[in-house]
């Protein structure tokens, strides 16, 4: 008589890898579908029954939260940025850095997007929610301190501070991603181009007063 095999159990998670564990499921379906995205696909998408979600979360409305504090979470951005070595040249360095921040810049847009075009733009903050609206200026406070230290071997040639350099790079880098598309390619700067022209100026030779 053949027996049914028996089936394991998923292993056990303390609640703090389990949030982060459907987090990281969810995030890809709340790009997809912004506030509309149903806990039943977000189970599925994480292997758990339905039932899991709301033993670490609330409600819905809380997972989302979850899911937009998570997007724009700096960790991962400031993980590579560390990653970037500075035996490099400065324009490797800063193309590398480039890279990093706008995949970085890219979920925060693809996230905020998804949300507000679902009406779910101010999730965070809501009565009853827990820490209130991110900070997203404090956020980047971090990344552009990361960034700053790409320009240290080369202190001693710039004309402003390693700080203020990364801040002015950072706001060019946060302007170009948040700019709409125009269709025209002869507009659009690759980042090569666009540490090129931050390094160099718009000018290929200087101008006589």
């Amino acid at each position: 008589m053949a027996t049914t095999p028996s089936r394991r159990r998923a292993p056990s998670m303390d609640p703090d890898s389990r949030r982060e564990m459907i987090v990281r499921a969810a995030l890809p379906l709340v790009i997809e579908h912004g506030s509309a995205v149903t806990t039943r696909q977000i189970a599925q998408a994480a292997g758990i029954g339905e039932g899991t979600i709301f033993r670490v979360f609330a409600d819905k409305d809380e997972l989302l939260d979850a899911c937009l504090a998570e997007a724009l979470s700096p960790a991962t951005a400031l993980t590579e940025l560390a990653l970037v070595s500075t035996d490099q040249p400065l324009p490797a360095r800063l193309t590398e850095a480039a890279a990093a921040l706008h995949a970085h810049l890219d979920r925060i847009g693809a996230v905020v997007g998804a949300l507000h075009a679902t009406g779910g733009r101010e999730r965070t903050g809501r009565p009853g929610s827990a820490g209130g609206p991110p900070d997203r200026a404090a956020g980047f406070a971090p990344v552009q301190a990361a960034l700053a230290e790409l320009f240290e071997p080369e202190r001693e040639l710039l004309r402003v501070s390693a700080e203020q350099a990364a801040s002015v790079f950072l706001g060019m880098l946060f302007f170009q991603a948040r700019r709409p598309a125009s269709g025209d390619e002869s507009t659009e700067l690759s980042v090569e181009e666009l540490v090129d022209l931050f390094l160099h100026g718009a000018l290929s030779q200087p101008v006589e007063n």
